[in-house]
Parts: structure tokens; C-alpha cells; sequence
């Protein structure tokens, strides 16, 4: 197969006014998301102020006909949570087509839509978007100013990655986001540094819920149209950032200082319905789903890497977020991961995608290389011919060569035997980028630490694989 590497003004609907009607009314649906549900569902998803006993939702292929119905009893909350998460899984769904949909209580005016997953098998060229380490926007995240030590504002007027998705949200099919969502465990590094006000600790679960809050109301825009695929990142995993030091008052904070609720990927946990029951996965940690020709599958990078390695976000890993195991069974993702990719019918799907948070092929120091996962899942990506891997954590843009054990492919891009690698952090958020180490690694074939940006890739058939770098501020993508 050849693959190419390749380096977006409507202003952003925020649901602000959507937001304060449903707390006068705590059965308005908001943050209204979407997921694949397997190949022939949909999961609908939103959150209400109030326990709802049997969530609904209406659709069908016709707007002004809705007659369909589908019910849950699932309404979940947690802990220090000011919402409640609900739940509705469509079925039966007829592949590649448009539905409308509503959600009774909705303040909408028009019904949402979604279009479903392309059949498996199904040549037909088209786009996927990617973002990872991506965060709230305005007053609680990424804006034209930061706090004292913090760094990469937006400038005056410049589009950010979230209103650039949503500008050109009609070019893709769906949006993964591969970890590292809305950083409301930066609420403590802002307040620090001068960001936010000061909160007492008590004070400052409810600034964490504010900037989930915000973050999902910016999203609702994209997520209530396009599916919405995501998977663990650390800064979903508690609180506290992994540790957050005060500086000028000698002052360290911990796990400890987090409510219950704010621990162990609770919220994460809680807000999203991602296909692992259909998928033979573990929650919202690692599932697959089939889009057309693509076989994609979702790995942890942060907990449950098995094999008697204590993964960077458990209890005594190098993240010190104190978070899992989940797994029930040894090994368990090493196994459903290899057992997944066993069975991929390869003249259906030609191409298969993994993401997972966690880089290990990158141009910073080791600590920000999970060689442990490497060590985990590598040889599994390589037996089953994984095309392309895809990763953030580092804020920052760089595209690998294929490679394998530290040995690039010889082939280049030019249908090679090994995965292709390429990370993009830099989608943006409170001091949102990291500056890479120059010179860039020996397989780094183009990197950037300069701009915000999400990926673009467009599946034009089943031996052609483009990636785009898109630019955020501008829309411009550059072929390098």
C-alpha cells in the first residue's frame, strides 16, 4: 500500500443559552454526542441536570417522521457530578444512511442527524478527523492570554481547533479523539498561576466539573452530528494533573487532594458509551468499530498493559495518577488486541488504524516515550500489519516513517511492511504546546511545534492513504 504524508470562519455555536435553559429545566437534554455502535448502530448520548427514568430518542430517515423509538434505563451520575449521563442505543440501522433524530424535552428546532457507518467492505473514498490533547476553549482553557509561567496563547481572532472542526465538520465522516479531553484537571495549574481565581480545594471539584461542562457544550455542535470516538488519555484520569506543584508557596499536590469522583477515569467512564460490548473490549478503554474499508481500533496506553508491567497511570506507575487496573483476566488487552486483529477479513477492510494516547516514537526525552507499551504492543501491531498508529500526549506535531523496533522501513511510504507513525498533541488547550528536541529523531520525516492543528485522513481506496496536518488558524494543510 502507498501512503502520503500531508502537513481551516463560521464562528463556534456555543450551547451557553442551551446550557442555562436546561438548569431551569433539568430535563433539557444537552452536550448531546454520538458514537458507532457496532456496524449497524448509533449510540445517542447527552446529559441532563435531572435524573431521566427511561431516556428517549426518536428518529428515522425523514425529518418531519421520527418514527422510530428507542428507550434505556440507562441515567448514570457520579460523585461531585453535576449532571447525569445518559444512555440510548439505536439499532438495526441501515449502513451509510442519513437519520434524523430528537430527544424528547429538546429545546432544538430542527432535528439532529447523524449519518450511520459505511457498510464494512464498502471502497467508497472518504475522511476521518483526528484530534488528541485537546481542551476547553475561552475563559476556562486555551484563549488570547495565559497565567504567570504558562505559554502559547491564541492570538486575536484566531480560530481554534474546535471551531475549525466545526467549519469543516461537512468533510468528514466522523472525529476520533485519542485521549486528553477537556483538561478540567488543569483547574489547579490555572488557579496557580493566575488563570482562574483561587478556590479552596473543596471549591475546586466544582471548577473541574465547570470545565468538563464547558468543553462538552463547545463540542456539542460537531458531537451531536458527527460520531465522536474516543479513548483514555492521563488527564482524563483524576484531578490533579498527576501531581501540580506550587512553586512559590513550596507547596506539592497529589491524587489525595481529588473528591470522590474525580479519580480513577470516573467522569470519562461515565460520559461516553464507545463499542466495546460489541467489540469483545473493556468500556471506553479499548474497543474496535469497522468504517468502510477501515478496521480501527482503539488502545490504553495508560492502564492494563499486562504482562507484569505496572502501566503509567496505575497505582505506582510513572504518572502517579493512582488509577486501575481494570481488567478482570491476565493480559487482557494484549489478548483481545491480538485476537481483534486476527480476525480482520483484510480484503474487506484493507486498512487498519490504532490510536492510543501514549507515543513511543518521538523527538523529546524518554519520559515522554512510553517504552512500555512499545514493549506491549509492537509485535502485535507488526504481526497483524497495522498500517498506521496514530498518538498525542506530546503537544506537538510529528510524522514517523514506518518503522519497527527502532529500524526504519526501507520502503518508506511506498506500501511498506511496517506500521506507520505519526503523533498529533497539538490540538490545543491551556498552555497548550510542547517544543520538541532538535535535532528531531532519525525517523521523523516532518515535525512542528508551532501551531495548533488536527489530522485529516482520507481514505481515497484501498491501497491510497492520505494524512493531513490541518491548521487550525487557517484551515491550510501542507504536504510535508
Amino acid at each position: 500500500m502507498a501512503l502520503m504524508g500531508v502537513s481551516s470562519l463560521a464562528a463556534l455555536l456555543l450551547y451557553g443559552i442551551g446550557s442555562v435553559a436546561a438548569a431551569a429545566n433539568g430535563s433539557i437534554p444537552m452536550q448531546v454526542r454520538l458514537a458507532y455502535a457496532g456496524s449497524h448502530g448509533m449510540t445517542v448520548s447527552w446529559n441532563t441536570y435531572e435524573h431521566v427514568q427511561h431516556p428517549t430518542v426518536h428518529y428515522g430517515t425523514e425529518a418531519h417522521n421520527l418514527c422510530e423509538t428507542a428507550k434505556s434505563d440507562v441515567s448514570v451520575t457520579y460523585q461531585t457530578s453535576t449532571t447525569y449521563n445518559n444512555h440510548v442505543e439505536l439499532s438495526n440501522l441501515r449502513p451509510n444512511t442519513l437519520y434524523y433524530y430528537n430527544i424528547p424535552g429538546s429545546n432544538a428546532t430542527t432535528p439532529y442527524n447523524f449519518t450511520t457507518a459505511r457498510k464494512v467492505g464498502d471502497h467508497t473514498p472518504y475522511v476521518a478527523a483526528v484530534v488528541v490533547d485537546l481542551g476547553t476553549m475561552g475563559r476556562d482553557g486555551l484563549t488570547t492570554f495565559v497565567g504567570k509561567g504558562a505559554a502559547s496563547p491564541l492570538a486575536p481572532g484566531e480560530i481554534n481547533t474546535i471551531q475549525s472542526l466545526q467549519q469543516f465538520q461537512g468533510s468528514y465522516d466522523f472525529l476520533m479523539h485519542a485521549g486528553d479531553i477537556a483538561y478540567a484537571d488543569y483547574w489547579l495549574k490555572e488557579e496557580i498561576q493566575g488563570f482562574l481565581p483561587n478556590t479552596t480545594l473543596g471549591d475546586g471539584a466544582k471548577v473541574y466539573e465547570r470545565i468538563l461542562n464547558d468543553f462538552y457544550d463547545e463540542m456539542a455542535p460537531i458531537t451531536s452530528n458527527k460520531p465522536y470516538m474516543v479513548g483514555p488519555g492521563n488527564h482524563e484520569a483524576n484531578c490533579d494533573n498527576g501531581g501540580t506543584k506550587d512553586k512559590a508557596h513550596n507547596i506539592s499536590y497529589t491524587v489525595s487532594i481529588c473528591m470522590p469522583g474525580q479519580t480513577n477515569f470516573t467522569g470519562y467512564r461515565n460520559h461516553f458509551r464507545m463499542p466495546s460490548r460489541q467489540s469483545g473490549g473493556l468500556e471506553n478503554f479499548w474497543y474496535s468499530y469497522d468504517h468502510g474499508m477501515v478496521h480501527y481500533v482503539q488502545i490504553d496506553t495508560e492502564t492494563d498493559l499486562g504482562h507484569g508491567i505496572i502501566a503509567p497511570d496505575e497505582p505506582g506507575g510513572s504518572a502517579n495518577e493512582d488509577s486501575g487496573p481494570f481488567a478482570t483476566l491476565k493480559d487482557q488487552q494484549t489478548k483481545w488486541l491480538a485476537a481483534d486483529l486476527a480476525s480482520v477479513d483484510r480484503a474487506k477492510t484493507p486498512w487498519v488504524v490504532v490510536a492510543g494516547h501514549r507515543p513511543w516514537y518521538i523527538s523529546t526525552g524518554s519520559s515522554d516515550q512510553c517504552l512500555d507499551c512499545q514493549d506491549v504492543f509492537e509485535p502485535i501491531l507488526l504481526k497483524y500489519g497495522v498500517d498506521l498508529v496514530l498518538s498525542g500526549h506530546v503537544h506537538a506535531y510529528q510524522r514517523n516513517a514506518p518503522i519497527y523496533n527502532g529500524t526504519v522501513d526501507p520502503n518508506e511510504l511506498n506500501d511498506p511492511t511496517f506500521p506507520w507513525y505519526i503523533t498529533n498533541g497539538a490540538a490545543g488547550h491551556y498552555d497548550g504546546l510542547d517544543t520538541l528536541d532538535r535535532p528531531f529523531s532519525y525517523y521523523s520525516r516532518y515535525a512542528q511545534d508551532e501551531a495548533y492543528g488536527w489530522s485529516r485522513l482520507t481514505f481515497h481506496n484501498a491501497t491510497h492513504l492520505t494524512q493531513d496536518f490541518v491548521a487550525s488558524k487557517n484551515g491550510l494543510r501542507s504536504m510535508r
